[in-house]
């Protein structure tokens, strides 16, 4: 077949299955048109999912009489100044997008100057231009597609439903509006109006207050602010707690000087700078915005603009790392509000005397026994005025044989408890109420602390917040040349399968800076001779087997040395204090203490939280007395 010129009608039309793939696509270029011309507002209003009608409406700075009949014409823009497409500082800039939507819909542009006396209207039908004409307007521009894809109608067989294609027009319009908060937006579908965002002040407390409207009040209140500059390359936004997080990356909105992307640089950033705090499968909620010379970003590499390629790739990243790291580290022993929250919405589904009594383990009149508590419980006793009296189990029980040697890892605290771990009531200085994680009033179930502050009540973890506090000692001093160990008095010997012997003897040297030492004992066995101080009496066998498969995940040395966190966790997972374990009242206000002082307790190692709070306003709700 003979090479021909395609029909300027057909190019067009090529050009919209790029650009235009469905509704919502026909809204974004639209609503970037608006932004580039200066619009303080901006209504969007659609009918059948926008296939019936899609209008736009903006008071910016409008067209005179020859651009809007340039407008129309493909690859005409006054987006850019030159032919320099690594200067690009508009949103749109590529001079397709209008006359794609009018090569497939019927495409009507009104306009009106700021300085024009009366209003102008183009109509493209289907790919046929027709002339100006007068119209009646206000200043700014209105453009309204109406049928669209009936040039092509097997596009249509692509379309979903109403509900879905709305629901895909209003999240890009809440894309662009998170980018500029300074701007009103509203999207009516049908009949309803599904969105109206006010116009925000400049500054971050107008971007939180619209960050707020669209990704809802659980990220306005466990938000955190990040604004970083290095090489001229800004990052700012905020990040939501690690242990705020979901399924999906649905609430991660990345920038690029304003323009939304779906980077995978940017992504993959993401995930390393929450690291290891965020579950498996799970995605934190953010919003980030780059900010960097037009020159030094490439944003013509996607018909739709949706990615984007850095000149500095590393600087953009590294940016990115550090900038959420600090935040992180920033936020200190914080936990996300929601978690108080759904623990009370818990309680009240369930009902209060069914939720107290499975906390207790028994009836109510369990809890209120001044004569003390039962096993696992401990409480302030009737009358104590910020005392505590601490239960403990009968002489001879599991626990009768010294509290120190149940010790998997030391808390630092100097305690010695006594034989039968019961503990004296003592007086606790008041001021501790005062202290964000407050006073130990209780132990439950030798697994939760709950403490006391002068408007809450929390509930602690105590394995998941130790694991913490131990995961982060070992971090720190492994970044200051390796962990201290101490030397068991007869080595440990860990079978295991031949080849996982030899692996785990190859990577020694590493593991000897985490504090454990080995070394081979023959076919299919290593002797453990030493191991982390921090850990205190350690299952050996069983910590080298868990360390195994981690390394098994890797491939190398370098996947090793990539990974020290990871095996990090693990040793103190191994290390920390168990569930089950009774704790001194020393030893609990001990364990709060540190970790008020510790970056990032408020998460274990595996990103859940570590401990909740109450507020005294929401139990009083609960129970009816507000």
């Amino acid at each position: 077949m003979a090479v021909r010129q395609l029909r300027p009608e057909t190019v067009n039309r090529i050009a919209a299955g790029e650009v235009i793939e469905r509704p919502a696509s026909v809204v974004k270029e639209l609503v970037e048109n608006a932004l580039d011309a200066g619009a303080r507002a901006i209504e969007v209003v659609t009918a059948a999912g926008g296939l019936a009608l899609v209008r736009v409406t903006d008071d910016g700075s409008g067209m005179d009489e020859a651009d809007l009949a340039l407008a129309v014409e493909r690859h005409a823009t006054s987006k850019l100044a030159d032919d320099d497409l690594f200067n690009i500082a508009t949103l749109g800039f590529r001079g397709e997008a209008l006359p794609s939507i009018g090569s497939v819909a019927t495409l009507s542009i009104k306009t009106r100057g700021r300085d024009a006396a009366s209003g102008l209207e183009i109509v493209v039908d289907r790919g046929e231009k027709g002339g100006l004409r007068p119209a009646a307007l206000n200043f700014g521009t209105s453009v309204e597609v109406r049928s669209l894809f009936s040039a092509t109608p097997a596009r249509l067989k692509f379309m979903k439903s109403e509900r879905a294609e709305n629901m895909a027009i209003s999240e890009t319009v809440k894309r662009l509006a998170m980018a500029h908060p300074n701007v009103a937006f509203s999207v009516t579908t049908g009949e309803r109006a599904g969105l109206v965002l006010p116009a925000q002040p400049e500054g971050q407390s107008g971007l939180l207050a619209r960050l707020g409207r669209i990704m809802g009040r659980e990220f306005l209140d466990d938000a955190l602010a990040l604004d970083g500059e290095r090489e001229g390359v800004r990052v700012s936004g905020f990040a939501g707690l690690p242990t705020l997080h979901r399924p999906d990356t649905g609430l991660q909105f990345l920038f690029v000087n304003g323009r939304p992307v779906r980077d995978r640089l940017m992504l993959g950033a993401v995930r390393a700078g929450y690291g290891d705090l965020v579950p498996k499968g799970r995605h934190p909620l953010l919003a980030l915005f780059v900010q960097l010379d037009p020159h030094e970003v490439d944003v013509n590499v996607h018909p739709t603009k949706a990615e984007v390629r850095f000149r500095d790739a590393a600087t953009a990243r590294s940016l990115i790392i550090g900038g959420l790291r600090h935040a992180l580290e920033g936020a200190g022993h914080r936990a996300s509000m929601m978690g108080g929250a759904r623990t009370l919405e818990t309680l009240a589904r369930t009902g209060n005397e069914a939720a107290w009594g499975h906390v207790s383990g028994r009836s109510e009149s369990s809890l209120s026994n001044s004569q003390g508590t039962e096993r696992g419980v401990s409480a302030r006793p009737e009358g104590g005025q910020g005392s505590a009296a601490w239960s403990s189990r009968a002489h001879g029980g599991p626990y009768s044989g010294g509290f120190g040697e149940l010790m998997q890892a030391p808390l630092d605290m100097g305690v010695v408890p006594s034989a039968d771990t019961a503990a004296s009531a003592k007086p606790v200085p008041d001021g501790l109420l005062d202290r964000p994680l407050g006073a130990a009033r209780a132990q439950l179930h030798e697994t939760y602390i709950v403490a006391e502050t002068r408007g809450s009540v929390v509930i602690v973890d105590q394995h998941a917040a130790h694991e913490r506090l131990v995961y982060e000692r070992m971090k720190a001093m492994l970044a200051v040349g390796g962990v201290a160990r101490q030397g068991l008095l007869i080595p440990e010997i860990v079978d295991m399968e031949e080849d996982e012997a030899a692996l785990i003897v190859d990577w020694s040297d590493e593991l000897a800076e985490l504090g454990l030492a080995i070394e081979a004992f023959g076919p299919g066995a290593i002797a453990v001779r030493e191991v982390p101080a921090l850990l205190g009496k350690v299952d050996a066998a069983s910590l080298v087997k868990d360390l195994i498969a981690n390394v098994l995940a890797g491939n190398g040395t370098r996947a090793l040395k990539d990974r020290l966190e990871a095996v990090c966790a693990t040793m103190a997972c191994h290390g920390s204090v168990r569930a089950g374990r009774r704790l001194t009242p020393e030893e609990m206000n001990a364990l709060l203490r540190e970790m008020e002082e510790t970056p990032l307790s408020g998460q274990c190692n595996h990103g859940r939280p570590t401990y909740v709070e109450l507020k005294r306003g929401d139990i009083e709700r609960l129970f009816g007395r507000r």
